[in-house]
């Protein structure tokens, strides 16, 4: 459901308002988004407070009755001398394990929107 060219932008439309924390590479999966994060200045809402709102906000947008979301999320803070690039390989791999595509670079449903240094 998530994975569709409305549900996508309706997400991408709920990151741009919902701007106290900065979206860098994501990847929008049939049922779940993947994506790296980090907060837009040292009065950034937290990481619970913000993944409410745009989820709220985006659900809206897409239009659809009941759930859209998992009910839990995990998260995960990069620290030092951990490879964002080696975890953005694992995530943006994610439609290939699942078989949706055979290479990456294929699937449609996947960016970035800020450069998010680490």
């Amino acid at each position: 459901m998530l994975a569709s060219p409305s549900s996508h932008q309706a997400i991408l439309n709920a990151w741009a308002k919902a701007s106290t924390w900065l979206v860098g590479r994501y990847v929008v999966m049939p049922n779940h988004v993947h994506l790296f994060c980090a907060p837009n200045g040292i009065d950034a809402s937290s990481l619970e407070r913000w993944m409410r709102f745009w989820k709220s906000y985006a659900t809206g947008l897409i239009g659809k009755q009941g759930q859209v979301w998992q009910r839990h999320h995990w998260d995960r803070q990069l620290r030092r001398g951990e490879s964002y690039g080696e975890k953005w390989e694992y995530v943006r791999n994610n439609p290939v394990r699942h078989g949706y595509v055979t290479d990456a670079s294929d699937w449609p449903y996947q960016g970035e929107l800020n450069e998010l240094r680490w």
